[in-house]
Formats: C-alpha cells, sequence, structure tokens
C-alpha cells in the first residue's frame, strides 16, 4: 500500500492543437491525498487532452503540472520516463499487446523498472511475478493468466489494463474513458474496480467519463468542463440539475 500522500496542482493550463484555438483553457486543479474524482462533460470540451496533459501523452501548451514536488511540464525526456512510473493509466481500448498473455500483459507494467535485456527477454523478479499473481485474484481473472489478451471480453481485457497500471505501484491512475465501450453492468463492475484499487492504494484516481450517473455513483468529487473550461469542482451530492445543464447546455436532455 502506498502511504505517501500524493498531490497533483495543475495551474493556467492551456492546450491549443491549433495555434489560436483553445481546447484548454487556464486549467486550475488540486488534487491531494486519494478518492475517486470523475471529468465529466460534453465530447469535444477537452477532458481527453486533460487527462492526457497531466502524463505529456499530449503535450501542453502552457502551464505547470506540479506532480509530487516536480513540475512535469518542464522534465526532459529521461526524467518523464521515471515521472510516469509512478502514474498510471487506463485507456479506452485498452492498449493490450493482443498476442502476449494475461499475466505477459500484466507484468509488462514493470518494464519501466527492469533492463532492456531483461525486458526483451521479459525476465521478471520472483516479486512481480508474485504481485501479479495477487492482482490476478483482486481482478477476478485468476485462471486466466496464460490466455492470450485477444481472447478476452471487453470487460476481461480492461480489467487487465487496469492491472497492468497498478503494477506500476503508481502515486495516481488516470482512465481515459474506461467504460465507454462496456455494457451497463461491466461498465459498473469496472468503476467499483478502480475505486477499490485506489483506495486498496490510497491513491487518487482520476477518470474522465460521459455516464454522469456512473459518475455520481462512485465519485467522491467531480469536475465539470464545459467549451475547455472547469466549471463546476465539487460533490456528486451538489450536481443537480442547474449544474447539470451549465455543464452541457439545453433542458430538453434532462427530462
Amino acid at each position: 500500500m502506498n502511504l505517501s500522500v500524493t498531490t497533483l496542482k495543475i495551474e493556467n493550463l492551456y492546450k491549443e492543437y491549433i495555434p489560436g484555438k483553445l481546447v484548454l483553457t487556464d486549467i486550475n486543479l488540486f488534487v491531494q491525498g486519494s478518492g475517486l474524482i470523475a471529468i465529466i462533460g460534453p465530447s469535444g470540451t477537452g477532458k481527453s487532452t486533460l487527462i492526457r496533459c497531466i502524463n505529456r501523452l499530449v503535450e501542453p501548451t502552457r502551464g505547470i503540472i506540479n506532480f509530487c514536488g516536480e513540475n512535469l511540464v518542464a522534465l526532459n525526456s529521461s526524467s518523464l520516463r521515471k515521472a510516469r512510473r509512478e502514474i498510471g493509466m487506463v485507456f479506452q481500448e485498452y492498449n493490450l499487446v493482443e498476442r502476449l498473455t494475461v499475466m505477459e500483459n500484466i507484468l509488462s507494467g514493470r518494464l519501466g523498472y527492469i533492463s532492456a535485456l531483461k525486458a526483451w527477454l521479459r525476465i521478471y523478479p520472483p516479486t512481480d511475478i508474485e504481485q501479479a499473481y495477487q492482482l490476478l485474484d483482486l481482478i477476478g481473472l485468476r485462471g486466466y493468466e496464460n490466455q492470450r489478451a485477444d481472447s478476452l471480453s471487453g470487460g476481461q481485457r480492461q480489467r487487465v489494463g487496469i492491472a497492468r497500471s497498478i503494477m506500476q505501484n503508481p502515486r495516481l491512475l488516470l482512465a481515459d474513458e474506461p467504460t465507454s465501450s462496456l455494457d451497463p453492468k461491466t461498465s459498473v463492475e469496472i468503476m467499483k474496480l478502480m475505486q477499490e484499487l485506489g483506495n486498496k492504494l490510497n491513491i487518487p484516481v482520476i477518470v474522465n467519463m460521459h455516464d454522469v450517473e456512473l459518475a455520481k455513483r462512485f465519485a467522491t468529487r467531480i469536475i465539470g468542463m464545459s467549451e475547455g473550461r472547469i466549471i463546476y469542482d465539487g460533490s456528486p451530492e451538489q450536481l443537480n440539475d442547474v449544474v447539470l445543464r451549465s455543464i452541457y447546455g439545453g433542458k430538453d436532455w434532462l427530462q
């Protein structure tokens, strides 16, 4: 269990893919401790861009992303690789290596901690293998360790993707629309799993998602975005229809 307190402080963050056309505008966000934070908002409002700016899968245009005392925006490639080891990432489309087994995919979360030769030969310390088996139990896939990833259902693949990110022993877990390709029952199971693992590790989990009811059910804090700006930051209980209309616009969709 990670007992250290994670802090993430985003200050005056801007992002433009096309010069002069802002996707993110003056984003300021402070995260400390643990808990599941859901980012909601209309499609195209910058939710995925924000998530991906945090670990610099997308390069910010300007601003500060201070993660546990380091400004990630200012890091060179070597320092960024080290910082990313402490930031787990769960993807919408799973990003598994389809031809590899479940166990090999989970263990790939340790690639940043072993030598290039051992990584190429897929040689991992016994402690890593033991941890991977423990995670298989936690995600409910013990017995699937030797199955290829391409033989799994979508929900099973996402569980493997989550376990791979947890293998990093992260201090922060990011998830970019992790339930958008899943049925409602599986979506609930995946959100519950991320919530439980975040609590077990005592780390924050930041999830970009479209399902407002699912966000209200599992999040301790909700960030509402509209047109590239944060316009709501508060509890699920305070996320009423007035606030939702300010985030999504219009009236009819709530009826």
